[in-house]
């Protein structure tokens, strides 16, 4: 299998955003990889917007992220109060927070919801993160859920059980509130960094997986 790395140097310092449309996403979709970027680039600027958070959520929202991002050179936290369910029917108030969005951040990574996930809030997400930032290099992360959207994903980054466990650890007891849900335990978070890590050959048996729609190669002579 061929890889390829992120051109940072170990001094650089990355500017990364994270977009999620509700509370948990982002950690779901891309927590271990933030946790090994944050290692390897302690001086990363991280942003971190979430966009549908509301009474209870918005608290489990901050904390979390900032645990997350607790060893981050920088990091900016945001959580906004869109409503749940209803992102393409407000999209007027959506599109224009990603204009003022991107008079504020010009990122090397964007990790966002894929495209062509079945839940209406994460689709709209991923298209105007595709419309506003055209020359930027993103990578969609998956969700699990009930629609059983789950595809084939093209970008791997191996992680290592103690990234895994952690990764789960801070899901557990953050968001408490989905506790009580059948899906959200370790059991199946761990089985889809499993089943990646075998796709990819993980040296540890685990990854997180991303579509990357538009990447550029650099042939060096």
């Amino acid at each position: 299998m061929i890889g390829s790395s992120l051109n940072f140097s170990n001094e650089s310092s990355p500017t990364i955003l994270c977009l999620g449309a509700h509370s948990d996403d982002i950690e779901i979709g891309c927590g271990g990889t933030i946790l090994r970027l944050i290692d390897a680039y302690p001086q990363a600027r991280v942003n971190w917007v979430v966009f549908g958070a509301i009474g209870e959520r918005v608290r489990e929202a901050q904390n979390s992220a900032e645990e997350f991002l607790s060893k981050a050179g920088d990091k900016r936290i945001l959580i906004k109060g869109f409503r749940d369910g209803f992102f393409p029917y407000i999209g007027k108030d959506i599109k224009e927070f990603f204009e003022q969005l991107k008079q504020q951040v010009d990122p090397d990574i964007i990790f966002i919801h894929n495209r062509n996930d079945l839940h209406q809030d994460h689709r709209l997400l991923a298209e105007l993160t595709w419309n506003t930032f055209r020359n930027h290099l993103i990578l969609e992360y998956e969700i699990p859920k009930y629609d059983g959207d789950l595809g084939s994903p093209n970008v791997f980054v191996h992680l290592d059980a103690g990234t895994c466990r952690k990764k789960i650890e801070l899901l557990e007891r953050h968001f408490t509130t989905q506790g009580e849900k059948d899906w959200f335990d370790e059991e199946l978070f761990m089985a889809l960094l499993r089943i990646r890590g075998m796709e990819s050959r993980a040296p540890d048996g685990y990854a997180e997986a991303f579509y990357g729609r538009k990447l550029i190669t650099h042939i060096k002579r």
